[in-house]
């Protein structure tokens, strides 16, 4: 399904938020840093996670009847997408990356020094925006998630080249650096709907396994996805040295010259084109989408707490792209 189908029940409240986002560095009496600016918030990327704090809310606030301020709904979701930006642009630093949404990085263009502080900048400017915010929790939300993502990206360079990773620490990362995001962009959706309790807890874990699902069918493409519809080069993982759940699968699908050899690959990050076909003519594929399948399951699972609305169907259908983005590789 087109992302701009499952946006359609919330085209308002994105179009604001992509209004603040474009006008968030012209308050900056620096050219060069609104240049910057400009050049981040003209090439966007899906925005999922805006969507899932307003698609979140607002199915919140039809089960519960309540009347969401709107605007605290857009200033936080677009807080959330700040929140985003700036982890790309550090993950860019850390992996040497010069391409983002198919052309040039921050890093790639004004040097990591630059790319750095302005990372660091935009993260100021969410929390400048979040600081204003009415509803208790939503700012200790977020800033518990941002400790975790750092822990989660932290976690998964000390293991790079880990060929022995077990799933269960690949899990263990993914919920941390990813999932821990959306399902704070889900939590907060049903604080600022007026949920509490139950509700919070179930579209928070909702999040979680989306997030994981998401993380997931990411690494997957990784491999097996063109230049061009990544946005950016394919087997970024592999010439890092990083192990993901499909390269794991592969290890447990080949025999050992193959193993010898894809560890030999992962180590010095070459071969990814080899490495491609290696996996497709595995069941690595089948079983990194089952992975993918489990988790959408539970997400779809936790939805329950929710009244029927255009807004559950959202994200239901979020679920649903999330687990159909795979499928022509298995």
């Amino acid at each position: 399904m087109d992302i701009k189908l499952i946006y359609q029940s919330i085209d308002k409240e994105m179009a604001e938020v992509e209004a603040r986002l474009g006008g968030m560095f012209t308050d900056c009496q620096h050219g060069q840093i609104v240049e910057i600016g400009q050049f981040l918030m003209s090439s966007p990327g899906k925005r999922l996670r805006p969507a899932m704090v307003i698609l979140s809310a607002r199915a919140c606030s039809l089960s519960g009847g309540y009347v969401i301020d709107d605007e605290e709904l857009a200033a936080t979701a677009t807080a959330v997408e700040l929140i985003h930006t700036a982890s790309l642009i550090h993950d860019d630093i850390v992996d040497r990356a010069s391409m983002r949404h198919n052309r040039q990085s921050i890093n790639s263009r004004w040097g990591d020094d630059v790319s750095l502080i302005f990372g660091d900048y935009i993260y100021t400017k969410a929390f400048n925006i979040l600081s204003s915010s009415r509803k208790e929790g939503v700012l200790a939300c977020l800033s518990d998630a941002i400790h975790t993502m750092c822990e989660g990206e932290l976690r998964q360079i000390l293991q790079r080249d880990a060929a022995d990773m077990s799933e269960v620490s690949y899990e263990a990362i993914i919920e941390k650096k990813t999932a821990s995001l959306f399902a704070a962009c889900c939590e907060i959706g049903s604080v600022l709907g007026s949920q509490s309790g139950e509700v919070q807890v179930a579209m928070r874990e909702f999040g979680m396994n989306f997030g994981s699902a998401f993380q997931i069918a990411d690494d997957m493409r990784d491999i097996v996805s063109e230049k061009e519809s990544l946005g950016k080069e394919p087997g970024q993982d592999v010439s890092m040295g990083e192990m993901t759940l499909p390269l794991l699968n592969l290890l447990d699908s080949v025999d050992q010259g193959g193993k010898a050899r894809l560890t030999a690959a992962i180590k010095d990050g070459s071969g990814v084109a080899g490495i491609r076909q290696m996996y497709l003519d595995s069941d690595a594929p089948v079983k990194t989408r089952k992975a993918i399948v489990g988790h959408a399951e539970k997400a779809k699972e936790c939805l329950s707490v929710l009244e029927e609305s255009e807004y559950l169907n959202s994200l239901t259908a979020a679920v649903d792209q999330v687990v159909d983005s795979t499928l022509e590789y298995v």
